[in-house]
C-alpha cells in the first residue's frame, strides 16, 4: 500500500506537504489525525468527518498497519460534538476520539501531540521523538481512496456570497473557485490563502489551487488583516525598532514557548536593535511555528513578531545557531493550559465576527476549461515534466514526478485536456 500512496501522489493534505509514502516508512506507537483546524472561518476537517467519516477510519487503519501503531486518535474540538456522535459508532476498538477546546493553536503539530499523548516534542524535533505521527483528515482520506490526488476540498469564507466548501481541480483558478461560492461581496479584494493567521496573499486570481489550499479566505481591501499582510519587512523593521516596549506578552501567550521551548519573540524583537547580542536573543527564531498568534492577537502594539522570528529563523540557520539542551531539560509552563487563546476572542481581534461562521460541504463537480498544475506542490523537490506540450491527457493521468533519487510526489492530471505549456507549472487545456 505505501507503493500505492506514493504513486498516487499522496502528500500531507493539511500542512506545508510532506509526501505521506516518506512519513509511513518510520515505526510509532500512535497515530494522531489532525482535525483540530483551528484557523477561523474554516470548516473543511469538519466537513470530511461528516461526509467521509468511514473513508478517513479505512485511511488510519491503513496507516496505523503500515507503522505498527497500536492506538489511533482523533483530536477533534469538543464543540463539534454532532461529528463525535456520527463517529463513535464506527471506531475500533484501538481508535479513540481526543476532544480538544475551541482553542487556537489546537491544530499545531507540537501542540496536538501533547494534549493527546502528554508528552512535549523536543525542539526542532518531529513527533516520531515521542512516538507519535500526525496525519490530516484529507489526508487519510486520499490514501483510503487508492487513486491519484487530483483534487482538494478546501473552504471559501469570509466576504464571500456562500461560504462553502467545495471539492476543487487542483490547479483550478482561486477566482473560478470564488466564482463558485457566489462570488465575493466586497469590492475591491483580496485573498488570503490558508487560514486568516497563518495565510499568505494570493498574487492575484489566477493563482491556482495546489495540493495544501486548505482555505481561500476574501476580506475587503482595506481589512485590518490585508493591511497587516501587506505591511513590508522595511516597515515591520523599523516600527519594531521605534515601538517594541519589551512588555512580552508575544512570549507569555507563544504556544511554543508554553510547551518549554527556547523561543521568546520579544527577544527577537530586542535583536533589532541590540546587535552585539544578535545570536544570543535570535537563537530561539528557530523554534517558531509561525502561528502569528504573536502578531496578530498578543502585540498590544500590533507590531510583528513573527514575521521577525521568521525573518531571523534564516540568519540563524547560515550561522550554525542552536538549542543545546536535552530533551529531559523541557518542561511545559505552569499554567500553559491557562494561556489557550479562545477562537471566538480571536475572531473578535481579527476583526471576523462580521463574517457568516459556516462551510457546508457541496461536491458540485466543478469542471474548469484550463488548469495551471505547480510543479512544486510538496516538501523536497519539484516534480519533473513527464508530459510535452501537445500531448493529450486524461484526468488522473501522470504529468510530473520526482526525479531520481529526489524526496517528492507524483502530480497527476485533474482534468482532461491538451498540455498547452510546461514551465514552473504544467497548463492543460480541456
Amino acid at each position: 500500500m505505501s507503493d500505492a500512496i506514493e504513486l498516487n501522489g499522496v502528500v500531507g493534505a493539511g500542512g506545508a506537504g510532506f509526501p505521506t509514502a516518506v512519513k509511513l516508512q518510520r515505526q510509532a506507537e500512535t497515530y494522531i489525525v489532525n482535525a483540530a483546524e483551528c484557523e477561523p472561518l474554516l470548516h473543511k476537517d469538519k466537513e470530511l468527518l461528516l461526509h467521509y467519516g468511514a473513508e478517513m477510519l479505512a485511511g488510519l487503519r491503513i496507516a496505523m498497519d503500515r507503522v505498527s501503531a497500536k492506538r489511533g486518535v482523533i483530536g477533534i474540538k469538543e464543540k463539534y460534538d454532532d461529528v463525535m456522535r456520527a463517529l463513535e459508532p464506527l471506531l475500533p476498538s484501538d481508535m479513540e476520539i481526543c476532544p480538544l477546546r475551541d482553542v487556537y493553536p489546537a491544530g499545531d503539530e507540537f501542540v496536538l501531540v501533547y494534549d493527546v499523548t502528554g508528552r512535549v516534542i523536543p525542539p526542532g524535533g518531529l513527533p516520531l521523538d515521542v512516538g507519535a505521527v500526525v496525519s490530516n483528515v484529507e489526508t487519510l482520506i486520499n490514501i483510503a481512496r487508492n487513486r491519484p490526488v487530483t483534487h482538494k476540498y478546501l473552504t471559501v469564507a469570509g466576504a464571500v456570497a456562500e461560504p462553502v466548501t467545495l471539492h476543487v481541480p487542483i490547479g483550478m483558478a482561486i477566482g473560478e473557485v470564488i466564482a463558485a461560492a457566489g462570488g465575493a461581496t466586497a469590492s475591491p479584494f483580496e485573498v488570503l490563502i490558508g487560514g486568516a493567521m497563518m495565510a499568505h496573499l494570493a498574487q492575484g486570481l489566477q493563482q491556482p489551487v495546489t495540493k495544501t489550499t486548505g482555505g481561500l479566505i476574501v476580506l475587503p481591501r482595506d481589512h485590518q488583516l490585508i493591511r497587516r499582510y501587506l505591511r513590508t519587512w522595511v516597515a515591520q523593521d523599523r516600527i519594531g525598532k521605534s515601538a517594541c516596549d519589551q512588555c512580552s506578552f508575544c512570549t507569555e501567550l507563544c504556544p511554543r514557548y508554553l510547551l518549554g521551548h527556547p523561543i521568546e519573540p520579544h527577544k527577537a524583537m530586542r535583536a533589532l536593535c541590540f546587535a552585539p547580542d544578535k545570536d544570543r536573543l535570535m537563537m530561539g527564531t528557530l523554534y517558531c511555528c509561525e502561528c502569528n498568534l504573536c502578531s496578530l492577537f498578543s502585540c498590544p502594539e500590533d507590531l510583528d513578531p513573527k514575521d521577525v522570528c521568521a525573518h531571523d529563523k534564516k540568519i540563524a540557520r547560515q550561522r550554525g545557531l542552536g538549542w543545546k539542551g536535552l530533551p529531559e531539560d523541557i518542561k511545559p509552563h505552569p499554567v500553559a493550559n491557562y494561556r489557550r487563546i479562545p477562537t471566538h476572542r480571536l475572531m473578535a481581534k481579527l476583526g471576523l465576527t462580521g463574517f457568516r461562521n459556516v462551510g457546508p460541504l457541496e461536491d458540485r463537480g466543478l469542471a474548469p476549461h484550463r488548469i495551471v498544475v505547480p510543479l512544486q506542490q510538496h516538501v523536497g523537490a519539484p516534480a519533473v515534466p513527464t508530459v510535452r506540450v501537445g500531448e493529450a491527457v486524461h484526468a488522473g493521468d501522470l504529468i510530473a514526478a520526482p526525479a531520481a533519487g529526489k524526496m517528492g510526489a507524483n502530480i497527476h492530471a485533474s482534468i482532461s485536456g491538451t498540455v498547452r505549456a510546461i514551465d514552473s507549472a504544467v497548463t492543460i487545456e480541456a
